[in-house]
């Protein structure tokens, strides 16, 4: 859904990179130290509670670290492991900070006294672990579909579309609405997954269908 803001972003976030670029910093350490940032922001933000506070600093992580790619191409464009460390790290800081997540819910049904508010609080929490599958299904998808000569970029939620759907969730519940806000926030994340993935399958089926290549037996 935001893909089509991808180059305006990258225009905004331009001289950032010069900065960082003239300071020395390179495109991998802004990938781990925004992953690594990422992760124990999330976790605490899950067992403290502070929604808000913690929305505000990942979206800063999250800012942090789309520069990696901008720092790379003023650098000589990047590397193969660069990509491929990017990648990685990227699926760490998703875990996390759906993990977040997971740990507020969880804490939430166990110190509150509200019916109501448990069982939102329950669904929320089965609709993060969900996308855990669904956004690492998806994710997976297109990295197989590029290992067979194919690509797979298409889908209603890709990385960013998520990450949107889950701080605007924290927010909105950090700033006094109730738990079920970011509760719905996970089942709408939960269900975008699910068409993410079922797209890209069907993407790659018939793109594979038109220009089929000889499958690897060792490939499962």
């Amino acid at each position: 859904m935001f893909e089509h803001l991808r180059k305006p972003w990258k225009r905004l976030i331009a001289p950032i990179a010069r900065g960082l670029v003239s300071m020395g910093v390179t495109a991998n350490v802004v990938t781990v130290v925004g992953a690594a940032g990422t992760v124990v922001v999330s976790i605490a933000t899950g067992l403290t509670g502070w929604l808000l506070p913690g929305a505000v600093l990942l979206t800063i992580l999250v800012i942090f670290d789309s520069l990696d790619g901008s720092v790379a191409a003023l650098t000589g464009g990047g590397t193969q492991f660069g990509a491929f460390l990017d990648s990685t790290l990227d699926r760490i800081a998703d875990w996390a900070v759906l993990t977040g997540v997971i740990i507020y819910f969880h804490r939430t049904i166990a110190s509150s006294d509200s019916s109501t508010l448990q069982n939102w609080s329950e669904i929320g929490m089965y609709a993060a672990l969900f996308s855990v599958m669904t956004s690492f299904v998806t994710s997976y998808a297109r990295a197989r579909a590029e290992a067979e000569g194919h690509e797979a970029k298409n889908g209603i939620a890709t990385r960013s579309d998520r990450l949107v759907i889950i701080l605007v969730g924290m927010a909105l519940t950090g700033i006094g609405l109730p738990s079920a806000v970011l509760a719905c926030c996970m089942i709408l994340l939960a269900v975008l997954g699910v068409v993410t993935v079922w797209q890209r399958i069907w993407h790659v089926s018939r793109s594979m269908s038109t220009s089929p290549r000889p499958a690897d037996p060792n490939h499962q």
